[in-house]
């Protein structure tokens, strides 16, 4: 499976503290624990390849202009979510990266052709079985 090699520069990540949404108590109301992650991939210093394939993935977190917004709110800590939102950041990037190999057309083998044609004779034989002939 081949793929594109990148390396991520911490530099390039820009991280904003909100509040979270849902359920938390009084908690939720003081703290701002949810992480918003913006990467510009346009501005990065990712390979060309690869940039190109993170924007035309159809991602709905990449916008128009080429940067990925990711918000991390399933954590009660700032540094687990800034983790999360890191690492989601990689799994949409490895996405990119990965690069399918492309399939070869081959022949079927002779012993192939031969079992296919064998079913299809014992098929016909057995449909003709049940058809209804006249006496």
């Amino acid at each position: 499976m081949p793929s594109i090699a990148f390396h991520l520069n911490p530099q390039e990540l820009e991280f904003s503290a909100i509040r979270a949404q849902g359920a938390g108590g009084q908690n939720v109301n003081k703290v701002s624990n949810a992480v918003m992650l913006r990467f510009d991939v346009r501005a990065s210093s990712l390979p060309d390849l690869l940039k190109a394939r993170v924007m035309s993935l159809g991602d709905q977190r990449i916008s128009r202009d080429g940067v990925v917004v990711i918000k991390a709110q399933e954590h009660r800590s700032l540094p687990l979510n800034r983790n999360a939102a890191v690492r989601r950041l990689l799994e949409l990037l490895d996405q990119a990266a990965h690069v399918p190999t492309t399939r070869r057309a081959t022949r079927p083998t002779r012993g192939s052709v031969q079992r296919r044609l064998q079913t299809k004779a014992r098929d016909a034989r057995v449909k003709a079985l049940r058809r209804n002939t006249p006496l």
